[in-house]
């Protein structure tokens, strides 16, 4: 369906429904709990949506895949370890990595195991799958680009230290960070470096690239504007005032309509010019230390998870607060939105669907 939402950034790597028609800023207020569904343990991973059915991984070490109206159980796939990766679904297959450290494809109907690839640790990243290829990193430090029907590795990139950033592809260039510090720019097809740009501390955000520029968080407290094509700094946004005396962004950015949106352990939301990186809102949203939920946009509506156990919805224009719903724990996974409802995991072993009444 064209509202689906099948991998972490959606595939146009901004974490933006651009066709999402049903939710928007005149109704959201009226969202109300439509269906939950508890795992095993905590949910980290954030869901993915394709053809009906929500993806996504628990604590408990399984993937679960689910009725996207009902919230019924259609199958669980059990990994060796605890499933933080966010999965990604293409042509029938669901993408997802486990702490086990192996990368899964499983049928997307059944959950039956197509192929694995065992990695030398942790795959906590959530895949990209792009044009037939599976990108991934992995905590061996290293980068993988796999055939996406067969599980062969096309090749590895080996950074300086393990790599949770989830790879957003665009245009034969893999972005992602690294806990070396370092944004790399990969080429697709050969896996060679095209370019790498350090920061002040460990980058386990995702990027979002629009228009020509990587948008990143890193763990120094900033967010960093490069020139896709180069790796040239074009502008950063250092946090201040802080929550336990230090400043880091470990949220993925949103990157809609000009404006690049994310959070810090502020306690804020932030919206920056993304050509300059002035602030245009910031708001308030959580007393908690640190918001690691990644926000997405959909029809002028910014969603987000928070620490403070509340999910919320935010008029992307003004940053003005349209909903919240408390869900009784911590939200570190990432909202996605899709068909007029609202998917997100909890820690208090929950996968949650909001809707209209």
């Amino acid at each position: 369906m064209q509202s689906d939402w099948t991998q972490f950034h959606k595939p146009n790597m901004r974490r933006w429904n651009a066709v999402e028609n049903v939710l928007g800023v005149n109704n959201v207020g009226t969202l109300q709990l439509k269906w939950y569904y508890t795992t095993g343990d905590s949910v980290y991973s954030s869901p993915a949506v394709a053809n009906g059915v929500v993806y996504i991984g628990s604590f408990d070490n399984n993937v679960y895949a689910l009725d996207a109206g009902t919230g019924a159980l259609l199958w669980s796939f059990t990994t060796g370890g605890q499933v933080y990766s966010s999965p990604a679904v293409a042509n029938g297959v669901v993408y997802v990595g486990s702490q086990d450290s192996t990368l899964y494809a499983l049928d997307a109907a059944t959950g039956a195991k197509l192929w694995s690839y065992t990695t030398g640790a942790g795959v906590f990243a959530a895949p990209a799958v792009v044009d037939g290829v599976v990108y991934v990193g992995s905590e061996d430090t290293k980068v993988y680009a796999f055939n996406a029907s067969t599980g062969a590795k096309l090749w590895s990139y080996t950074t300086g230290d393990q790599v949770n950033s989830s790879p957003a592809v665009l245009n034969g260039v893999v972005y992602v960070g690294s806990d070396d510090s370092k944004v790399y720019a990969i080429n697709a097809a050969t896996g060679k470096k095209e370019w790498s740009h350090p920061t002040g501390d460990f980058v386990s955000s995702s990027p979002a690239v629009a228009d020509g520029v990587v948008y990143v968080g890193s763990a120094d407290g900033s967010m960093y504007a490069f020139k896709a094509g180069t790796g040239a700094k074009l502008w950063s946004y250092a946090l201040t005032d802080c929550r336990n005396g230090a400043c880091f962004v470990t949220c993925s950015p949103s990157v809609v309509n000009g404006v690049v949106y994310f959070a810090g352990n502020t306690g804020d939301l932030y919206a920056l010019n993304a050509s300059t990186g002035a602030v245009l809102w910031s708001t308030i949203v959580s007393d908690s230390a640190e918001n690691s939920s990644a926000p997405a946009v959909a029809n002028g509506v910014l969603y987000v998870g928070s620490l403070d156990g509340d999910v919320y919805a935010l008029d992307a224009s003004t940053g003005a607060i349209l909903w919240s719903f408390y869900v009784g724990d911590w939200i570190v996974s990432s909202p996605v939105v899709s068909n007029g409802v609202v998917y997100v995991g909890a820690r208090a072993d929950y996968v949650i669907a909001f809707g209209l009444n």
